[in-house]
């Protein structure tokens, strides 16, 4: 017996914004289980702080997901992008702006490169960007020769340090980047053709070819905008540590993707969206912040995220399912239906 409207609808409903809800309740108990120090503005501060690179790696490799393709480079690249711009800005005595746009620049030149090679050589994305982000790390180490790159005497221009530093409304400013690249990739994705052809590519390539969408074209975008947002968090990072560190950017790979999957999972459920990364960055950030002050070992917070890609692997999976079977429930009368349907 199938279910009724309100069961649909309470259904679609949970699956949409449980994730949102999950969060407010993991902030609640958190809060009072620890009223002293979890639900403060400076803890809040610290969260938004601490996360805000995560969350933009998070939505970088949300894009390429979009087209059913992984870009595992991103955290080679982001540790390129950082590297080089102390490089830029310490070694090279350039101008901080130049340094920056210069760096943010080849991130997307790089996420290029990754698309040519998935879509021209044919090489499948998860073999094709490992390789491509082995050789990135190759290229950190070289430039560093394996050590760390420190300023001297007079430190950093103030100016540059204040792009992640300074803050907004009494929070980081950092917090309102990841918004702004949200409500950026919400328009594109949901409002423009552009996300639609995207959808249609990562779900049903078929009729991609069938509505006569360039598909090579629009994938090597996905890879683009992707190294393009990993440049701006590489010049973020290096803002925010102050030292060139040629190992740094591993350690974000892991949370990038968790947050990217399970995003899929919330807002519009079976789709990797926005919004949905967003929430999930920010139950992420709750969890390890709440775990971290319980008093943690440090190994819970590797645990932590695997366990939590596992799940979102699984959630994101069965999401999609769901949607596919609903969707297919009603066939598709008219062109715009395809494209509906599809994405």
């Amino acid at each position: 017996m199938p279910p009724s409207p309100l069961g649909r609808r309470l259904g679609h409903l949970v699956g949409a914004y449980g994730l949102l809800a999950l969060t407010a309740l993991l902030f609640l108990a958190f809060s009072l289980a620890l009223p002293d120090t979890f639900p403060t503005l400076d803890n809040i501060s610290e969260i938004l702080s601490n996360q805000s690179i995560p969350a933009l790696l998070a939505l970088g490799a949300m894009i390429p997901i979009v087209t059913a393709k992984f870009d595992l480079s991103i955290g080679y690249g982001l540790g390129l992008a950082h590297v080089m711009t102390m490089q830029l800005i310490t070694h090279e005595a350039w101008p901080w702006p130049l340094a920056c746009l210069v760096v943010v620049l080849g991130g997307a030149v790089i996420g290029t490169f990754n698309g040519i090679v998935v879509e021209f050589a044919k090489i499948d994305s998860f073999i094709a960007t490992l390789g491509t982000g082995s050789i990135l790390y190759a290229l950190t180490g070289w430039i560093t020769n394996g050590a760390r790159i420190v300023p001297g005497p007079q430190g950093l221009p103030a100016a540059f340090t204040d792009l992640y530093d300074s803050s907004f409304l009494g929070l980081p400013v950092s917090a309102f980047y990841v918004l702004a690249l949200t409500a950026v990739l919400w328009v594109l994705l949901e409002r423009l053709p552009l996300g639609r052809y995207l959808y249609v590519i990562g779900s049903n390539p078929r009729a991609a070819d069938l509505l006569g969408i360039p598909s090579r074209r629009y994938v090597i975008y996905a890879f683009a905008g992707s190294g393009l947002i990993v440049g701006i968090a590489g010049v973020l990072l290096a803002a925010q540590q102050r030292i060139g560190n040629p190992s740094v950017g591993l350690d974000y790979l892991l949370p990038a993707f968790v947050g990217a999957l399970l995003g899929s999972t919330a807002i519009r459920p079976g789709r990797p969206n926005a919004l949905g990364t967003l929430v999930a960055v920010v139950i992420l950030a709750i969890g390890l912040a709440g775990i971290g002050q319980f008093g943690a070992q440090f190994w819970v917070t590797p645990l932590f995220n695997g366990a939590t890609l596992l799940l979102a692997v699984g959630m994101a999976g069965y999401a999609a399912r769901r949607q596919l079977r609903h969707r297919r429930a009603e066939p598709p009368r008219t062109h715009q239906d395809l494209t509906e349907v599809t994405s």
